[in-house]
Order: C-alpha cells, then sequence, then structure tokens
C-alpha cells in the first residue's frame, strides 16, 4: 500500500437543476442526498465522505445557486459561501442544455482561489459534436484547471471526474474516521426522506412552503419509533398536505417510512403530524429551530 495520502475538502456547486445531488450520490455509490424533479430541493449543505485506500475526498453538496427572495434563501446562499472557506478544489456544475451560469456563480468561483473544475452534466442525450461545442464555448468563460463533460445519471465518466479531482487534492491524513458517510446524524437524513416525498407527491408551491423536523427517534424491541412535524405556512397548505380523510399524509407516510427503513436497515414505526408555522421561511427563530 503506498504512503501516499490524498485528502481534502471539495465544494460542488451549481444553479438548480444541474444534476449536482445526483452527481454526489453517484460518486459516493449510494443515495446521501435527496433528488426531486423540483429546483431548489436542496437546502442544506450536506459533506459525503468517499473514504479509498489511499485516498479521502470529502464532498460539499450545496444548495442551487438563486437569488434570494426570503431568509431561508439567504441562509442557502451562506451555506454556498461557506462551502468555499475549507474547500480544496471547486466542482462547478452546469447541465448540457442550460445557458452558462448567471454571474453569480462566475463571481463565487472568481472568489474561490482554489482550482475549479467545470462540469458539463447531462450529456447523455447530446452528440459528441455538440458536446466538443459546448466544451469550446465554455472554456472562454472562466479560468478553469479542467473541464469534463459526464452524465452523472447514467453514470459515464463519473470515475474520471473523480480522477481529476484527487490530482488537485493535496496530501494529506484523512479528517474523518474511515467508516464515516457524512457529518450529518440520521434524524438529518429521515427529515430529507420525508421532506422528498413531499416534493415528489405535491405539486406547485406547497412543496416549498414546508420544512420537516424529527422530534423522536427511539428504539423498541427491534422497531424504531419515529415522530416527526412537517410545518406549512398556511392553513391552507395544512389541508392539502393532509388531503382528503388523511389520504395524502399517508401515502406520504408511506413512501417515506419504505426508504427509511432501507435507510436504517431495520422495520420503522413512522407518525407523522402537520403543524402551521407562519411565515416559517422569513423567521429568523423557525430557521434556527430548523438548524439554518
Amino acid at each position: 500500500m503506498s504512503t501516499l495520502h490524498k485528502s481534502g475538502f471539495v465544494s460542488i456547486i451549481g444553479k438548480p437543476n444541474t444534476g449536482k445531488s445526483t452527481l454526489l450520490n453517484t460518486l459516493l455509490g449510494q443515495k446521501l442526498s435527496i433528488i426531486t424533479p423540483k429546483a431548489s430541493t436542496t437546502r442544506h449543505r450536506i459533506l459525503g465522505i468517499d473514504n479509498g485506500e489511499d485516498y479521502q475526498i470529502v464532498y460539499s453538496d450545496t444548495p442551487g445557486v438563486i437569488k434570494p427572495k426570503y431568509a431561508l434563501h439567504d441562509k442557502m446562499m451562506e451555506s454556498v459561501s461557506h462551502s468555499l472557506e475549507d474547500a480544496d478544489v471547486l466542482v462547478l456544475v452546469i447541465a448540457m442544455d442550460e445557458r452558462f451560469p448567471e454571474e453569480e456563480v462566475l463571481k463565487i468561483a472568481d472568489k474561490a482561489h482554489i482550482p475549479t473544475l467545470l462540469v458539463i452534466n447531462k450529456v447523455d442525450l447530446a452528440t459528441p459534436e455538440s458536446i466538443g461545442t459546448r466544451i469550446q464555448e465554455l472554456s472562454t468563460k472562466g479560468n478553469f484547471a479542467e473541464i469534463i463533460a459526464i452524465s452523472a445519471l447514467e453514470k459515464f465518466n463519473v470515475d474520471g471526474l473523480q480522477q481529476l479531482i484527487l490530482k488537485h487534492l493535496p496530501e494529506d491524513p484523512p479528517y474523518f474516521d474511515k467508516d464515516q458517510l457524512s457529518d450529518r446524524p440520521e434524524r438529518f437524513f429521515i427529515a430529507e426522506i420525508i421532506r422528498e416525498k413531499i416534493f415528489t407527491l405535491l405539486q406547485q408551491e406547497i412543496p416549498y412552503g414546508t420544512e420537516v423536523q424529527v422530534l423522536e427517534f427511539k428504539e423498541e424491541g427491534g422497531l424504531i419509533r419515529i415522530t416527526a412535524d412537517i410545518h406549512v405556512e398556511r392553513k391552507s397548505q395544512k389541508g392539502m398536505l393532509i388531503g382528503k380523510q388523511g389520504s395524502m399524509i399517508r401515502k406520504i407516510g408511506t413512501l417515506a417510512r419504505k426508504d427509511i427503513e432501507t435507510f436504517l436497515e431495520n422495520k420503522v414505526h413512522l407518525e407523522l403530524h402537520v403543524r402551521v408555522s407562519e411565515n416559517w421561511k422569513d423567521s429568523d427563530k423557525h430557521l434556527r429551530g430548523f438548524g439554518y
């Protein structure tokens, strides 16, 4: 075994719907970040730790870069900036079919002063000619250490991206235990799984007005009992979330329980309650309580 050990932090940044979270999950080889068809699903910075014999890559999946409208958005963008404070490499993700990121994204990359890898994602449906044209076009838009085309969903060239990341990481001892996958506790991922089902099942703006808080996590005789509150902004949202005769909340609970059992590798009893917390997205008190 080589004595050389690569170790460092990699910040993954991009606009919503660029496939950042799918990329993190593919790099790690398991699902850590929730994924939905809706933009701006990711709200927290999530560390995912990839351990090899001679390396440890600590990935930061961050919220998509947006122009803030609420205090919640401000907190989300703060987490993007904070992810660069300890980063050794920046991975800037764009989708093949989108225009180059807005100035806000470029400014983040310019301020980083670390090697920036431009990753063109979602190339599985593109032709080699169009990919080549895109790479040539984007190469003039910034000072990138590397440019690579991938498909996180189809796992195309993701190994190549990992090798580029390792190329630019320093030689350091591991920052975390080798068996650790993330810095987040189990309760965090349980809340994220529940929120993912809300985003998947409910339409329009309702999912963006919800937040999930796990109140109880207790093991009893081979069964894990979990109680969680789903917070909404308005009474009308509460009614839609519960559904006719409780049909929607039961559906959310059933789908979430199955994924939580897979995640915990244990039988789970899940109890969900819906609470109205008016204007929580603009309330510092609520945001602190929700971990922002």
